[in-house]
């Protein structure tokens, strides 16, 4: 996993120990890499399909989410820590096998709040959802 020079030694910790957090490692999601504005993960089809066998619009989410939140936690920094406020994804294709590779780009980086786009693209490239994710800052305790 690529990583960005200067991220907080305790979230690179976390980072490492949970491998992303237990949902993450349930739905084998693989960081490829992690930066405040540019981070890459894959997750595999299988393992992650809704009854009719294809990709759960829900793992879309999840994929989305952890990279947002994750890239949300570096640009906050030592001390501080990210919070979901707000996610919203369309749909615009379905996918049934192979893996998914998600690309999250931050569209604000603030004081206070982030918000980046994650595109979920397939093997082939094609775009199958977008994710929209905003996450507030806050000061640890």
């Amino acid at each position: 996993m690529q990583v960005p020079d200067g991220l907080d030694p305790e979230l690179m910790e976390r980072l490492v120990a949970t491998r992303g957090g237990e949902l993450a490692v349930r739905m084998e999601i693989d960081f490829l890499e992690l930066s405040a504005a540019h981070s890459v993960a894959r997750m595999p089809v299988e393992g992650n399909r809704q009854v009719v066998g294809l990709l759960h619009g829900g793992a879309h989410v999840v994929l989305g989410e952890s990279l947002g939140s994750i890239s949300s936690a570096i640009h906050a920094g030592r001390g501080r820590y990210a919070v979901g406020i707000e996610i919203n994804a369309t749909h615009s294709r379905s996918a049934t096998e192979g893996f998914v590779t998600a690309t999250c780009d931050a569209l604000v980086l603030g004081g206070t709040l982030c918000t980046h786009e994650i595109v979920i693209r397939d093997d082939a490239g094609e775009r199958l959802s977008t994710v929209r994710m905003t996450n507030l800052l806050r000061d640890a305790r």
